[in-house]
This record gives C-alpha cells, structure tokens and sequence, in this order.
C-alpha cells in the first residue's frame, strides 16, 4: 500500500509512511491481502517476460512476487512518492526497479508499455483520480491488464461489525472519527463499488470484480492498533476522541478479544483493447 499521488506529508496524508508504525501497518496489510491480490494476478495470466508497473507500492512484496513470476526476461518497476520502505531493497537482489513517483502528475516510469499495471489502496486517497486512472491506462500495451483494488469504507463502516458490547462501540465510534479524518483529507470513501464501472469508462474491455475483507484476524489486531497510534493526536486535535478513550481502546485491542473487520477491497481488473 503506497501513497501515490498528491498526498505528501506536506499535504496532509493521513497516514504518513515516515511514521514508525507505518512498517507494522505494510506487514498487516501484506499478510491480510497479498493473497488475494496474487490470486487476480494469477487469473489475468501474469507469466515470464512480463512488463509490469506497480503503482504506490510502498512495501516489496508485490513487487517482489512480481519480479519472481516474470523472471530475468521480464522487468518490473515498484514506484511511489515516498520510497523509504524500499530503499534498502536493491533492484538486483529484489529482481525489480524501485523509483520516486507520483502517478497523477508524472509521466509514467520507463520500461513500458506494460502488459500488467496495479494499484493497490492508493486511488482511494487521490484528489486527481481520473489523471492517475488515466496515465496507468494509456501505459498498457494493447491486450495488457489493470487491476484496481481500493478500500470502500462506507460499503461496510464497522471495525467491530458485531457491536455488542461497550468494546465494540467505542472501537465503531473511533473508526467513525477515523472516517471524518479521511474525508477531510479528501479521500472518497465509496470509491471502491465504482472501479468496475471506472475501468468501463477508460475504455477496458472484459471487467470483471469482486470484493474481500476479514473478519477477524491477528493481522486486523495489528492493523488497527497501528493505525490508531498514527492517527491519535489527530482524533484528539479534531474532538473526536480523547486520550483516555484512546488509550482504553487501545488496551481493549490488546486483550485481543475483538473482532475487529477491514473495509472491503474491492478489485477490479480490465484489459486494454488490442490494437
């Protein structure tokens, strides 16, 4: 998960990767959706000689799975605006090209057309979505495939979507103040349900999607506490927590005996007319 696009820190980022607990938030969410996301690359066919551009990649594992599917014949290029999570990752031991880059103002990377581009979580928080959908579209060879996958947090708003408890309603009515921190930093909660309908729109042909999310699981307990502790003083700046609900909360997470869900991810994929 990277942060592509005009959401550097100076503009307000709401999980900002040079955070400490941006590398617990990366592992989570690699074990949680990396299998799903190397299940759609499975089924478009990803293979040996492949060019493939992954888009905000923050983390190696994609890129990594990538590289290790199309071999020494293909090329794969890992970009996003803030590279710290890859930059003790050299393109020779990796099998794969890490660059500085912005998806919605830059010129797509070197080493394309590309028969595979993918973007995972990144869109969501994009203030230019349509110049960002648009550049990954325009670098496809003719016949390549895009997979959008992106969170849509009012799809299914609950962190504990079993409120039954005191526990559980502080963890829902934390997330709503996580969702407002969203929103105000302009990202679309709903933008998930519309990738199908995006793609269609980019001139792709056979979209096809689908939808994940746990609901339990170690790696959500990671996940929240983690992002918790990135955005605390934020909740508390903008009254929508205090300290002391926080820390109750956080402690709650501990005992781990929260169900605690993910937003759904949505993936969808298209390929890119033959020419």
């Amino acid at each position: 998960m990277g942060r592509d696009a005009q959401n550097t820190r100076d503009q307000g980022y709401l999980l900002d990767n040079q955070q400490a607990e941006a590398g617990a938030r990366f592992t989570a969410l690699s074990e949680l959706f990396d299998p799903w996301t190397f299940r759609h690359f499975e089924t478009v066919g990803v293979g040996a000689g492949w060019r493939c551009w992954e888009v905000g990649a923050g983390g190696a594992t994609v890129p990594g799975w990538l590289a290790a599917r199309v071999g020494p014949e293909g090329h794969v290029v890992a970009t996003d605006i803030d590279t710290s999570w890859m930059r003790d990752v050299s393109p020779e031991g990796a099998g794969f090209e890490v660059l500085r880059h912005d998806v919605a103002a830059d010129a797509p990377p070197p080493g394309g057309p590309f028969d595979l581009v993918h973007a995972r979580l990144v869109l969501v928080h994009v203030a230019d979505r349509e110049r960002a959908l648009r550049a990954m579209a325009e670098a496809l060879r003719p016949g390549g495939w895009l997979i959008l996958e992106d969170a849509d947090p009012a799809l299914q708003p609950l962190i504990c979507p079993d409120e039954y408890g005191p526990e559980q309603e502080l963890a829902n009515r934390l997330r709503r103040g996580f969702r407002e921190l969203l929103r105000g930093r302009g990202a679309d909660l709903a933008y998930g349900r519309r990738l199908p309908r995006t793609l269609r729109e980019a001139g792709l042909a056979d979209v096809q999607a689908d939808a994940y999310f746990p609901v339990t699981s170690p790696a959500c307990t990671v996940l929240e506490r983690a992002t918790v502790l990135q955005v605390r003083d934020k909740l508390v700046a903008a009254g929508l927590a205090t300290d002391e609900e926080i820390d109750r909360h956080l402690a709650n997470v501990a005992t781990g005996g929260l169900d605690l869900a993910t937003s759904p991810m949505i993936s969808a994929w298209g390929r890119s007319p033959a020419g």
